[in-house]
């Protein structure tokens, strides 16, 4: 009821929401430390002025989440995150790439393997271009985490129905679909009490001729207890992997304490252990620059070990056709070689004379392939994007600092 409601794109930043099962009824803002609210009229506002505060009042986004914990007698132990819907098009405000910017900001949410995905659709548009579905089943194609939520039943043609859909037949998902209807916007603007529009939901559901055989299923009521048992169960299941993984992070932790311990910033031996493990880093990020497989990769031009790949590929086999060799003269050399060797069984001294001999041939095409790479090794050091750059600063001060020690 104290979620900011309206047309075209409302909620413009994540809003973390933390309901608490309580006797007493207030809310609490993370940026509002030590200030109850409650008057719930003043929570929608508050959201709506700390979104105003971080975005302005023309339709911008943030993907700085809004931290709320609600305590009330009337709520279930459970942490939603409410997130924006997908966007196309922008307007106000908003940039350019806005979808890019709210898909990143869904997947920064939903790749959580701790999470359950609540993917939420109109029961009046096709659900196979259901973009909560789709971002959905990136992240999550086995349909572990993702529950389906079907909204505006009561808003649907008239002859047509959603049950196919709601009996999970359609498109099919392991928690399947829970149908709801909400109040419109008038019976907001009405001050419809939630109760009446729970009452008015539930009789919707059982007189509505497709869904009464299922009504028990549907309903606002009816999410509510699904998500806190199937979050219970989601949870119960992946606690001891996140314990286990805790644990690791703990003994790790533990041990770097143990070092610090007898911690002296003196101590010739660390300084020498902290340069070794530099270098030895250093060495890492270069080698996995030149092998292409570093986290930074450039768009836009070759870099690395692609440049020195092209070298040796192309730029050293074109200098080698390039090269006029004498097969007449090669193969008199080769003849007189092998006579002036005595014995028949001396061919192979003969043929290594022989190919060693016109070897010097090759040299500068091997020079410059050499050069070339030193070069490209030079400039990988200095300014390649797939090095970070603070790396490459403390690397430079750590070879200077090593010519200054031995001049």
């Amino acid at each position: 009821d104290f979620l900011p409601r309206g047309s075209g794109i409302v909620t413009r930043r994540p809003l973390i929401l933390q309901l608490v099962n309580c006797k007493a009824e207030y809310a609490e803002f993370l940026h509002c430390k030590g200030r109850k609210f409650v008057d719930f009229d003043e929570v929608r506002m508050e959201i709506e002025a700390e979104t105003d505060r971080l975005t302005g009042s023309n339709k911008g986004i943030s993907p700085i989440p809004i931290n709320l914990r609600v305590y009330s007698p009337n709520v279930l132990n459970l942490t939603l995150i409410d997130l924006p819907g997908m966007t196309k098009v922008a307007v106000g405000d908003q940039p350019q790439d806005i979808e890019h910017q709210i898909r990143d900001m869904l997947l920064q949410f939903i790749t959580k393997e701790s999470c359950l995905i609540l993917a939420v659709t109109p029961a009046n548009t096709d659900l196979a271009n259901s973009d909560a579905l789709k971002i959905a089943k990136e992240v999550d194609p086995q349909g572990l985490r993702t529950i389906g939520v079907i909204t505006k039943l009561d808003l649907m043609d008239e002859g047509t129905d959603a049950r196919d859909i709601l009996e999970n037949k359609l498109l099919p998902l392991r928690r399947g679909y829970i149908g709801v209807v909400n109040r419109s916007q008038k019976d907001i603007d009405g001050k419809k009490d939630i109760r009446a529009a729970l009452a008015a939901e539930r009789k919707f559901f059982l007189s509505h001729p497709a869904y009464r055989h299922i009504a028990e299923r549907m309903g606002t009521p009816h999410l509510q207890k699904t998500l806190n048992q199937q979050l219970t169960n989601h949870i119960r299941d992946t606690l001891p992997g996140l314990r286990s993984k805790l644990q690791s992070q703990m003994l790790s932790l533990e041990k770097e304490v143990e070092e610090y311990k007898n911690y002296r910033p003196d101590d010739p031996t660390r300084k020498t252990k902290a340069l070794l493990q530099m270098v030895q880093q250093f060495g890492v990020d270069f080698e996995k620059c030149i092998e292409g497989s570093g986290d930074q990769v450039d768009t836009s031009n070759l870099s690395g070990g692609a440049k020195i790949n092209r070298i040796f590929h192309e730029r050293f086999p074109f200098e080698l056709v390039k090269m006029e060799f004498d097969e007449k003269e090669l193969r008199k050399e080769i003849s007189y070689a092998i006579k002036n060797i005595h014995g028949v069984r001396q061919v192979q001294p003969a043929c290594q004379k022989t190919i060693s001999t016109p070897l010097h041939i090759f040299v500068p095409p091997l020079l410059s392939a050499v050069h070339f790479t030193l070069f490209i090794f030079f400039s990988v050091f200095i300014s390649d994007p797939c090095l970070k750059p603070h790396i490459q600063k403390r690397f430079f001060q750590c070879t200077a600092n090593l010519k200054l020690a031995i001049c």
